[in-house]
Formats: structure tokens, C-alpha cells, sequence
């Protein structure tokens, strides 16, 4: 895990999109954030960078390029495995169906986009806090 490296998030969303960037602004974490508005773009630069994003917060509904289809082409990708790269569901689209479909892929988190900017600023704290605390396989012994 790359402590210092971007967040990627990917919404297709604009005003989702400014609202995360005014929050992690805010909250003033060192790490660059990488907005891609669809999971082909964000696969794309995965597999064309030598960068290791800190994690990947993923909204669901995406074009051309869905979050469960792009979660399981990086868990299929044994270059972007290694990377040890925390994936995250971020979205509205909560239903049992989803949350088991994106366990049963072994995402490492499922969380809603919360209404309100306080509950918004807790949630990425949270997310951001919990993984940066986080050992991996490929930093044992650098943390």
C-alpha cells in the first residue's frame, strides 16, 4: 500500500465530483485525488502507470465501465494485484444485493454517500484514517 499516493475516485457525477474534492480539501490529507468519471478510464491508467494509489473509492453506476466490472478486472490483473490497492464502494445505490455482490468480490469497504457535508467529512475521515493505519503485504516492515 502507497501511503502517499492518490486517492482515485471514480464518479461520473460533476457535483458529487467538486463536493468530494471541497471535503478532502478540507480535510487536508497529503494525497493527491484523481477524479475519472468512468471505470475504463480508470482501469486504463492503472494499467499504464507506474503510480500506486493509496485506494480506490469506486461509485457503482458508472458508464462504460461499471464499478463490479471494474473491481473484478483489477482482481483478475496480477500486475494490478500486487499493487495491494484498497477498493472501495462509494455510492447511493444501497441494496443487500449490492453490498453482498460487492463483498462476494472481495471489496475492502461499502459505504453511502451521506446527504450532508458534516456526515460526508466523517465518512472520508473514517475511510481515510482506517487505511492509512493499515499494514499490507507489500510495505510490511516500511510502516
Amino acid at each position: 500500500m502507497n501511503y502517499g499516493g492518490p486517492v482515485i475516485i471514480i464518479e461520473d457525477d460533476s457535483d458529487d465530483q467538486d463536493i468530494l474534492n471541497e471535503v478532502f480539501q478540507k480535510l487536508n490529507y497529503p494525497n493527491p485525488i484523481m477524479f475519472f468519471s468512468n471505470g475504463l478510464e480508470a482501469l486504463d491508467f492503472l494499467n499504464r502507470t507506474d503510480t500506486v494509489p493509496f485506494l480506490i473509492l469506486s461509485d457503482i453506476n458508472l458508464p462504460k465501465l461499471d464499478g463490479f466490472e471494474l473491481r473484478n478486472k483489477i482482481r483478475e490483473d496480477a500486475n494490478l494485484q500486487v499493487k495491494c490497492i484498497p477498493y472501495l464502494f462509494f455510492s447511493t445505490a444501497l441494496n443487500q444485493k449490492a453490498v453482498i455482490d460487492a463483498y462476494s468480490m472481495s471489496v475492502q469497504g461499502f459505504f453511502v454517500k451521506e446527504n450532508s457535508m458534516e456526515e460526508l467529512e466523517k465518512t472520508i475521515s473514517v475511510i481515510m484514517e482506517y487505511w492509512k493505519r493499515c499494514a499490507a503485504p507489500n510495505n510490511f516492515g516500511k510502516i
